[in-house]
C-alpha cells in the first residue's frame, strides 16, 4: 500500500512537471513508454532510458531489416540521428559505402558532420566512426550553407503511430529543427524525402491516431522498422518545410548556435526581423552518468 501511494505521488509530481512543458500529451506517452521499457527489461544501455531516445533489445535486427528497404539501397547520402539505438544503422550506412550525415552532439555548438569510409585511412574501422567521439574525430564538418542533397532520413523515436506516422522523440525537438534547417537550405525536399524510424515493437502505439494534434513543425515518419516487421504508414500526416520561427522559443534559440546564425543571415538578407515564439520551460535532459 505504501508502494502504491509512493507511486501515485511520483505520478502526480511527474504530471505536474509535464503540464508546464509544451504538448503535455506527448509527455504522458513518453513517460509510459520509458517506464514500460524499463519494467519489461527491453531497454538497453544507456539506462535508465528516461529523457533519451531509448535503446532497445533488437536494435541490431531492426537496423538489418531497414537496409533491406529499396529506398535505402538506392540512397547514397543518409542522415541518421546520433542516438545509441541507431548506432547499428550508422554502421550499416558506412559499411555499404554510403555517406553518413549525422548531427554533431546535441546540435548546441556544432551542426552536422559527414563520414564516408572511402575518404578515411584504411586502418580506421567503421565502429570507430559511429559514436559521437568518432564523428568529431573522423567526420568532415558541414557548414550551414554547404550544398548537398539528403536522400533518406533516419530518426530515433520514443513512440510512433503506425497509422499516421506521428512520432514523439525525447522532447528536445532536434529532429524537427534539423529537418526545418535542411529543408529551408534546400538540402532536402520536404515533399519527397523519406523518413524512417527504428523502434522496438512495444514503441509502436495505437493511441496517437485520433484527437492528437501534432504541432506544425512535427515531422511524421513514412516507414517504421522494428526487429520483427516493416510498417509502411498508410495515412501519413503532411510534413513541414522550413523553420517555424514563430514556434521557436527564445530559450531554444539561445541554446543552438546554428539557429542564431541562420536567423541573423536571413534577417540581414531580407531586412525584416523574424518572429519569435513564446517562452518555454525547456525539458529535462537525461543523466549523463551512463
Amino acid at each position: 500500500e505504501k508502494d502504491a501511494q509512493a507511486m501515485n505521488e511520483m505520478k502526480e509530481v511527474a504530471e505536474d512537471e509535464f503540464s508546464k512543458l509544451r504538448t503535455p500529451w506527448k509527455w504522458a506517452i513518453r513517460k509510459r513508454i520509458w517506464d514500460l521499457m524499463e519494467e519489461k527489461d527491453i531497454a538497453l544501455f544507456p539506462r535508465p532510458v528516461h529523457h533519451r531516445i531509448p535503446n532497445f533489445k533488437g536494435a541490431d535486427e531492426a537496423a538489418a531489416r531497414l537496409v533491406t528497404l529499396p529506398e535505402f539501397k538506392t540512397a547514397s547520402y543518409v542522415k541518421v540521428n546520433p542516438d545509441t539505438p541507431q548506432r547499428p544503422v550508422r554502421h550499416l550506412v558506412l559499411q555499404q559505402g554510403k555517406t553518413l550525415h549525422t548531427p554533431q552532439p546535441r546540435l548546441r555548438t556544432g551542426f552536422f558532420s559527414t563520414i564516408n569510409m572511402s575518404t578515411l585511412p584504411s586502418l580506421v574501422k567503421i565502429e570507430q566512426c559511429t559514436n559521437s567521439k568518432g564523428v568529431v574525430k573522423y567526420g568532415t564538418p558541414v557548414t550551414l550553407n554547404d550544398k548537398y542533397t539528403v536522400d533518406l532520413v533516419v530518426v530515433g523515436s520514443t513512440a510512433v503511430c503506425p497509422e499516421t506516422g506521428a512520432r514523439v522523440g525525447k522532447g528536445e525537438g532536434f529532429a524537427e529543427l534539423e529537418w526545418g534547417i535542411l529543408s529551408l537550405q534546400g538540402n532536402l525536399d520536404a515533399e519527397t524525402t523519406l523518413v524512417v524510424t527504428t523502434v522496438h515493437d512495444e514503441q509502436v502505439v495505437d493511441d496517437m491516431k485520433e484527437g492528437v494534434e501534432l504541432t506544425k513543425h512535427d515531422v511524421p515518419v513514412d516507414i517504421i522498422v522494428t526487429p520483427t516487421r516493416i510498417i509502411r504508414v498508410p495515412n501519413r500526416k503532411p510534413k513541414p518545410s522550413g523553420v517555424m520561427w514563430d514556434l521557436l522559443s527564445p530559450q531554444k534559440l539561445d541554446s543552438i548556435r546554428v539557429l542564431q546564425q541562420l536567423k541573423r543571415e536571413i534577417e540581414e538578407k531580407s531586412g525584416v526581423k523574424l518572429p519569435t515564439g513564446p517562452n518555454e520551460v525547456l525539458p529535462p535532459v537525461a543523466s549523463r552518468k551512463n
